[in-house]
């Protein structure tokens, strides 16, 4: 019996060493052996729901269907779901439709396999409209992608999550958003930035925290910084500042943020740069003029409609304005929140965002500016019915989280992330390799563009841009039905883009042959 008890422990002690080593898996290189208990659970998983615990549909902020999605396409595994849907499509109520068109027009593609085939390399989807170009910003550019990895902070997120992210982001052809916490050399791996400031004024603030123009030149100078995102507010806890706790507090945090260690840092709920909308964009035309002609915007989730109906009045004089703005809606996630501002506080995003939408269309300025969509919209049904409601792009972050290895542990404010991504602890860093994981982020990304490509071409159109609210359906649970138009309260054009910027995004999709794209890529300045 000796022998067998020896060579049970060889066993083990070969697959720590395995486990220790190998670098797909952040969870077996954290936890060896007993890592491996959560893969064999999970393989039985649809069985154990089935009978004792919950549904595919069920988890939350994402289901398993959901995930086991974003999983799939960051491995590029197979995506595909067998034997029909299990949701309940007649009975559940606000079950969103995509009304595809009987006669699908032919977008160009070819013949699968023959030479040319498709008209969108790495299934690349540019921004319908130029980042920049109604305010004449020197630095104006098209985004390369409609799909970006939205604000996640170094702090918030480890070292390693952020370079996987970055680089994920350069492969994919996507922005990637610093998060309020600054500018890292985490950041600098070949993606260009959307650098956000929030009231904290990380990486632009002076020694008694306030906003500092010398050093917010030294940083929106600095290679890759594409636009500028002034967060008033993050859905997950609108109406508080950030905060990330005093156990994810480095040394290596304190400097990039000029903040101490051993206390909660916590971002004040209001800017003192500004306290009005008359100041908020004097601020923003000065950010731009000091930065070179960058973009700037903001960030905000959704509460009372005054502030964007006097937003909207003071842009409607041609003055002054915003280059784009990002709604975050109540479902949004976050490291650190309590829990009421996370349940309660700010409009989800469908509802948040319409009503936005609805203030500027009314005014007719939603041409001039681009709109930004986040708040758990990386799922294709979810991404495309946001570009029916008007939206130009969307971020995506908890599900980037998800590609790149997170599990849903709900451990962020805790520093204690099993899986490397939303921690300081160094041995739980080490399970998180940048260079796969980066791999995975540009492939879910990829994915996610290829399945709003056919999506939008199975609607009979050839980019996500030119879907409307019209493309969809609101079923109800006693067998009825509503536009969307109806039931936001939408205009028969909103949402649509004119026929010539029409005409232009097709051509972006599908140029003719021999002809390079005809949009900015973020590596080049914008042609007038």
């Amino acid at each position: 019996m000796l022998w067998i008890a020896v060579v049970l422990v060889v066993i083990l002690l070969l697959v720590v060493v395995y486990d220790l080593n190998q670098r797909s898996h952040a969870i077996l290189r954290n936890f060896p052996v007993i890592g491996h208990f959560r893969y064999w659970i999970e393989a039985i998983g649809p069985e154990l729901r089935q009978y004792i615990v919950t549904n595919n549909d069920e988890e939350r902020p994402f289901s398993r269907d959901q995930r086991r999605w974003i999983y799939s396409t960051a491995k590029r595994m197979n995506s595909y779901f067998g034997f029909g849907t299990d949701n309940d499509l007649e009975t559940s109520p606000n079950y969103l439709i995509i009304k595809h068109a009987t006669l699908r027009p032919d977008f160009g593609e070819g013949e699968a396999g023959a030479e040319g085939y498709g008209c969108a390399p790495q299934y690349q989807l540019p921004c319908g409209k130029v980042m920049g170009a109604s305010r004449g910003r020197a630095k104006a550019f098209r985004p390369d992608s409609i799909i970006n990895v939205g604000a996640m902070s170094f702090g918030s997120l480890s070292a390693p999550a952020i370079r996987a992210l970055n680089e994920g982001c350069a492969q994919a052809g996507c922005l990637h958003n610093t998060g309020e916490g600054g500018i890292s050399e985490y950041h600098r791996h070949g993606a260009g930035i959307v650098w956000q400031i929030g009231t904290g004024y990380f990486g632009c603030r002076d020694e008694s925290g306030r906003f500092s123009l010398e050093r917010f030149i030294d940083n929106a100078t600095s290679p890759n910084v594409r636009a500028i995102e002034i967060k008033l507010s993050q859905g997950a806890k609108p109406g508080r500042g950030g905060v990330l706790p005093a156990a994810k507090i480095t040394s290596e945090i304190s400097r990039i943020r000029h903040i101490p260690m051993g206390r909660d840092c916590i971002s004040p709920p209001y800017h003192t740069a500004f306290r009005n909308v008359d100041e908020l964009l004097d601020f923003a035309e000065r950010l731009s003029e000091e930065s070179g002609g960058l973009p700037v915007g903001i960030k905000s989730a959704v509460g009372e409609l005054g502030f964007w109906e006097e937003l909207a009045g003071e842009m409607q004089k041609g003055t002054r304005g915003l280059d784009f703005i990002a709604i975050d809606g109540g479902e949004g996630g976050t490291g650190a929140a309590p829990l009421v501002f996370s349940d309660h506080v700010a409009l989800p995003f469908k509802v948040g965002f319409s009503r936005v939408f609805q203030v500027f269309a009314e005014r007719g300025l939603h041409e001039d500016v681009v709109f930004v969509g986040s708040g758990r919209l990386g799922l294709p049904d979810r991404a495309l019915f946001s570009f029916g409601m008007g939206c130009d792009l969307i971020n995506v972050a908890r599900e980037a989280m998800l590609a790149i290895g997170c599990i849903q542990a709900q451990r962020c404010h805790t520093g204690h992330c099993p899986t490397g991504v939303a921690t300081q602890n160094a041995w739980l860093q080490r399970g998180l390799d940048p260079t796969d994981k980066s791999v995975r982020l540009a492939s879910y990304m990829l994915s996610l563009r290829k399945e709003l490509l056919d999506l939008a071409r199975s609607c009979g159109v050839a980019h996500p841009a030119l879907v409307s609210a019209r493309h969809f359906e609101i079923v109800d649970d006693a067998y009825g039905s509503r536009s969307p138009l109806e039931v936001f309260g939408y205009g028969q054009d909103w949402g649509v883009p004119g026929e010539e910027r029409a005409r232009e995004i097709e051509e972006l999709m599908c140029p003719p042959r021999n002809e390079k794209p005809a949009y900015v890529s973020a590596g080049e300045p914008a042609r007038a």
